[in-house]
């Protein structure tokens, strides 16, 4: 991929810290001013963020009124009955301090929505001592929060657990659940309102046997179980210990007897797992993440967005493999490349027999024009949408192919 630059998208790279391929990628796509819009919104939070109730262990009108008793006011969505949305206030000014405590990418874009700095996120800490205030920069230096350091510096780096500062003040805030006996009793899960439509998108029955190929954390897994009101067999597949861990505690945390997961390569479920003839399959795959947001910064090139583009092929193959003639794949990406989005749907089209369907529900834009069925696939812009980008696609097998597992 050779991309050209020009003195704007230079300048534009700049302000907000994304690699000058990436801006030449994106405004290629949507043009100078869209893609300036774009970033301007990843570099903030959204202005709301989501829970999702589990309605088979809660009431959501309960729910809402024990979260008003904690002092969380939410919104109902009209559309998603699951749905709560919790607005994020600010942004605020954050005063300076003379002392600093550097913190990674992650870490930070946490703790500029209020979250507290835990010590693996720490970078540097340099002179800080417990009791200190202090100010969470990123490591270019932008502050993001102050708060009081609970840890000396040296404790930050040999510890590597525990909350290093407390955080004061951040630029934006999220009223936090995790701490109420509703997220502790399953009631409540922590996700995006594009997410949550992805696995409504779905429409699993109860009963019927679904793949989630990249399942980890959980959060469309926990969903389409709770969508299949515990009936039928969710089949949780992740190639990492450490995140699939995290998922099971998700799962017993909610109450939910209908997932199996499994630590595998979801590249090779047909062959590890020759049996399984699934009713849908659900492929999020490890993706460029140029939508999420916020994102103070972005290092990935534009080749890997290629690289990332071509890893996601493979694992659509192999959700061609396990599926039954006649079965749904839903493809779902949190970023708003083509290469990663239409086109590799128009892959599902031409080489592994599926077509394109309309979906139940359509709350962000249609795809972008150009590519087959733009019309029927759905996108969110930050800029447009108020959410992360976000893609969702639908399809259905009618063709059986032979797959090569060649790239």
């Amino acid at each position: 991929m050779v991309l050209a630059t020009n003195e704007r998208v230079l300048r534009l790279a700049e302000k907000y810290r994304f690699p000058p391929d990436i801006v030449v990628l994106l405004s290629e796509t949507f043009g100078f001013e869209r893609c300036k819009s774009i970033l301007g919104c990843l570099k903030t939070p959204p202005p709301v963020y989501y829970l999702r109730v589990n309605t088979l262990v809660a009431d959501r009108d309960e729910v809402i009124k024990k979260l008003e008793w904690f002092g969380v006011e939410v919104v109902p969505h009209p559309q998603l009955e699951e749905a709560l949305g919790i607005s994020v206030e600010g942004p605020f000014e954050v005063e300076p301090c003379e002392k600093m405590v550097v913190a990674d990418k992650l870490a930070c874009e946490s703790v500029m929505i209020g979250t507290d700095l835990y010590a693996p996120g720490v970078i540097t800490a340099k002179g800080v001592r417990k009791g200190d205030k202090v100010a969470v920069v990123d490591k270019h230096g932008e502050q993001v929060a102050v708060g009081v350091a609970l840890m000396d510096a040296g404790e930050m780096h040999t510890l590597r657990r525990g909350v290093a500062v407390k955080v004061v003040k951040s630029l934006y805030r999220v009223p936090s659940v995790r701490g109420t006996p509703l997220y502790e009793e399953g009631y409540i899960y922590e996700q995006s309102l594009p997410a949550m439509l992805t696995s409504r998108v779905l429409d699993p029955e109860p009963g019927s046997i679904i793949v989630d190929m990249c399942a980890a954390p959980g959060g469309k897994a926990t969903h389409i179980a709770q969508l299949m009101r515990g009936e039928g067999l969710v089949l949780a597949f992740d190639r990492s210990k450490s995140r699939a861990r995290k998922m099971e505690e998700h799962i017993r945390r909610m109450k939910l007897k209908n997932i199996v997961v499994a630590v595998e390569n979801s590249l090779f479920i047909d062959v590890e797992y020759p049996n399984i003839k699934a009713d849908a399959v659900l492929v999020d795959p490890p993706c460029s993440d140029l939508g999420l947001r916020p994102k103070l910064y972005e290092e990935k090139r534009a080749s890997m967005v290629e690289a990332v583009a071509r890893y996601q092929r493979q694992l659509l193959k192999a959700a061609a493999r396990v599926l039954k003639p006649g079965g749904v794949l839903v493809y779902s990406t949190c970023t708003v490349t083509v290469e990663e989005n239409e086109r590799n749907v128009e892959f599902c089209v031409n080489e592994l027999g599926f077509e394109i369907e309309e979906q139940s529900l359509y709350l962000g834009s249609r795809g972008l024009e150009g590519f087959r069925g733009a019309g029927l696939v759905q996108r969110f812009f930050p800029d447009v949408h108020g959410t992360p980008g976000f893609f969702i696609a639908k399809m259905r097998k009618v063709k059986e192919k032979e797959l090569s597992r060649r790239s």
